[in-house]
């Protein structure tokens, strides 16, 4: 079965580049493609096909292959006898007379684990072989499959509930709320401390997928928002998260600090770590660091002024 929706013309273009001067760099990126592909494999008739769909197959047309269908590629063969695994991007690269009874649709990592599983008598892969012939030798295709076993397993991590949640809180308060201040500066500000718990909400909403917007685990109320003016220069937002998020791994507390002379934001975290409470900042340009050890919320206003005067 070929994919009649396949669309690999950014990959063909990049194995293009690559085969024009060899360049170690251009086969990265042929690799990166194919990590994400699905390529056309030919292979034998489909075993264990009903006459229907052995009919579709031979004229030519998109059949569905049943999980239990039995695929043996065509393999190709070198002068010395050693077997290889070939694989295409599209039907035009595979010559007429080169046709074999049947050609299938597979993910890369797929063709991988059949040639890593011994599925197959091959140990290389080469790609449009009659045409670009990118080879890809047994050492690459052993990279490929420790990438695919990685790809594997992060995919089978489940998350729960509370740990979603406990996502979305760390996304919205270190990264979606500190980018938005950066970008609006005082403008953004006005609009946190007029709408406060309301505002923040926003991008909780943003981050839930749709149809799951209902289940944002927070309220307006959670929040509190508290803006001091302590010099004429220095200008602080305290923002309390919800009482829930003062545990190990979350931040809990955040200040805003919006520098009059020369209208800069400055943004910094109060966060539970393994080493204890932690003050960390965020950087106009999005970068995390944990500062210095968090005191007592007592101290924490004169803390953060240090900060922010010290910066200079």
């Amino acid at each position: 079965m070929a994919e009649n929706r396949l669309d690999n013309t950014k990959l063909e273009t990049a194995v293009a580049e690559f085969v024009k001067d060899r360049q170690r760099e251009k086969y990265a990126t042929v690799m990166e493609l194919l990590e994400k592909a699905v390529v056309l494999v030919p292979t034998l008739a489909p075993q264990g096909l009903d006459e229907e769909t052995q009919k579709q197959m031979q004229e030519g047309r998109q059949v569905k292959l049943p999980k239990e269908a039995r695929i043996m590629p065509c393999m190709l063969r070198k002068e010395n006898g050693e077997q290889v695994f070939p694989m295409f991007t599209s039907i035009p690269q595979i010559p007429k007379d080169k046709k074999s009874p049947a050609v299938v649709a597979m993910p890369f990592f797929s063709c991988v684990a059949m040639v890593t599983g011994k599925q197959v008598q091959a140990k290389t892969i080469v790609l449009n072989p009659f045409t670009h012939n990118v080879v890809l030798p047994k050492e690459i295709v052993e990279v490929a499959d420790k990438r695919r076993n990685a790809v594997q397993q992060t995919r089978t991590v489940r998350m729960t509930e509370k740990q979603f949640q406990d996502l979305v809180h760390n996304r919205v308060v270190m990264h979606l709320l500190p980018k938005y201040l950066f970008t609006q500066k005082e403008e953004g500000l006005v609009t946190l401390q007029k709408e406060e718990g309301d505002f923040i909400l926003q991008f909780y909403r943003e981050t839930y997928p749709e149809g799951r917007k209902d289940a944002v685990a927070v309220n307006p109320e959670d929040f509190s928002v508290m803006t001091l003016n302590l010099t004429d220069n220095m200008q602080m937002t305290r923002i309390d998260m919800p009482a829930e998020t003062v545990r190990k791994g979350l931040c809990y507390r955040a200040y805003a600090v919006w520098m009059r002379d020369t209208e800069e934001i400055l943004y910094y975290t109060f966060e539970k770590t393994e080493e204890g409470n932690m003050i960390g900042k965020i950087t106009a340009e999005g970068q995390h660091e944990l500062i210095e050890s968090a005191p007592d919320n007592g101290a924490e206003i004169e803390a953060v002024m240090q900060l922010a005067e010290s910066r200079r």
